[in-house]
C-alpha cells in the first residue's frame, strides 16, 4: 500500500518557488528519488496562488517514509525551509488497492 503525502509549501515574495528550485538546483530532490521506495518527489504550482508550492511525495510503504524521515535528506530540506521561510499543509493519502472503479473511467481519458 502506497502513502501519499502532498506538502503545500507556503511563503512570501516567491520563496516557495525558490525553495523548490533549490531543491531540485541542489541534487537534494533527486536523492530523495533516489532512495529505496520513493515512488514520487515532484514540485507543482498552484495557478491561483503563486506565493505556495505543491509536492507530491510517494512512497511504497510507511517504513520506506520512516527510514526517509531517519536520513540525512531530511535535514537539508528542514534548513531549506528555515532558510526560505516556509509554512506547511500537509494531506497524507494510502493508495487504493482496487484501483478505479470501472463505472469511473468512463471519465478518464488516456
Amino acid at each position: 500500500m502506497s502513502i501519499t503525502v502532498n506538502l503545500y509549501y507556503t511563503g512570501t515574495n516567491g520563496s516557495a518557488r525558490r525553495f523548490a528550485e533549490e531543491m531540485e538546483s541542489s541534487g537534494v530532490a533527486a536523492a530523495i528519488r533516489a532512495e529505496e521506495g520513493n515512488e514520487r518527489y515532484d514540485y507543482f504550482f498552484p495557478m491561483n496562488d503563486p506565493e505556495t508550492v505543491l509536492l507530491i511525495d510517494s512512497w511504497r510503504d510507511q517504513k520506506a517514509l520512516d527510514i526517509h524521515h531517519d536520513s540525512p535528506m531530511m535535514g537539508e530540506i528542514m534548513k531549506l525551509r528555515e532558510k526560505y521561510d516556509l509554512r506547511m499543509k500537509v494531506e497524507r493519502y494510502h493508495s487504493d488497492e482496487a484501483g478505479i472503479p470501472q463505472h469511473d473511467q468512463k471519465f478518464i481519458r488516456t
